[in-house]
């Protein structure tokens, strides 16, 4: 599983107009399941994304979790992470999970986040998003959790 993780200072998505999930200051993470991605990956990853020390301490130095500050998370499913894109000029989504599979996968990377964050809100899985971020520094790291042969 992939997630894409970026410190914000606050943050929404919307779907059809409405605001369906916002935070304040915490975590934006873009979600993606690939292909082969089973339950160990998305326990993992939530375990990451919750754990990763990227806010700065009483130094400036990035030491501090998101659970370290108290923060908020906003998980938004995001399936083209997933897109093959080494060759050409169009993503390929053979390495993508199937949507069952994505969604799955995706919930259960929400519901192991909401044990540590109940407020964690979320993206609607399939719908049309729009996300609006005050990405914080910039900050945005690539994490990811492969399945073991």
């Amino acid at each position: 599983m992939i997630g894409l993780i970026q410190r914000v200072t606050e943050a929404r998505v919307e779907v059809d107009g409405q605001v369906v999930g916002a935070i304040g200051r915490g975590i934006v993470a873009l979600i993606g399941v690939e292909r082969g991605d089973r339950e160990p990956q998305a326990e993992r990853l939530a375990e990451r994304v919750l754990g990763y020390r990227i806010f700065p301490d009483q130094d400036g130095r990035m030491n501090l979790s998101l659970l370290d500050i108290g923060g908020e998370l906003l998980a938004v499913p995001q399936f083209t992470l997933a897109a093959d894109t080494k060759k050409g000029t169009r993503a390929g989504f053979s390495t993508a999970a199937a949507p069952d599979e994505g969604i799955r996968l995706f919930e259960l990377f929400v519901k192991n986040s909401r044990e540590k964050i109940p407020g964690t809100k979320t993206g609607r899985f399939g719908a049309d998003m729009k996300v609006s971020l005050v990405n914080d520094g910039p900050v945005t790291f690539w994490l990811q959790t492969s399945a073991q042969p």
